[in-house]
């Protein structure tokens, strides 16, 4: 692990399928988006426990991936995630895709971040961040106000 990785305390295992792939044997780049969100649903079970998504939950606002290097059909791969800036009613997420080398060491394949807003789902309203979330997000990752 490098030193950059240990900033990122959730890690998700990604099972490439053979149906990501593009025509030239790389992971298609709309995966990635598919990758951060399979990691983003993991890191919300994990940290903030189960969330009854028929009420309150969240939604992305925006998102960017920088491509770094190919995802291959073979490749060990994970998504690092962490939160590192909570609003009123919106939070900040930043994602690493890596590879886990034969020797152990990782590579980075991809970066990204996203901006989530937390939503009422029976009003299709923008809440604030529920105190509790805000509370175990800052916890897990040691965040200040």
């Amino acid at each position: 692990m490098n030193a950059t990785n240990t900033l990122f305390k959730h890690r998700t295992p990604i099972q490439i399928r053979f149906k990501d792939l593009d025509k030239v044997g790389h992971v298609n780049n709309a995966n990635h988006l598919t990758y951060f969100e399979l990691a983003r649903m993991h890191y919300s079970d994990d940290v903030l426990g189960r969330i009854d998504w028929s009420k309150n939950g969240f939604v992305v606002a925006s998102t960017r991936v920088e491509y770094r290097k190919p995802i291959l059909l073979e490749d060990k791969v994970f998504v690092l995630t962490r939160t590192v800036k909570m609003g009123t009613k919106s939070f900040e997420m930043e994602y690493q895709i890596i590879k886990v080398e034969q020797d152990g060491s990782e590579t980075s394949l991809a970066t990204g971040a996203s901006t989530m807003v937390c939503m009422n789902y029976q009003t299709h309203q923008t809440i604030p961040i529920p105190e509790e979330w805000k509370k175990q997000v800052m916890d897990f990752e040691e965040l200040t106000s």
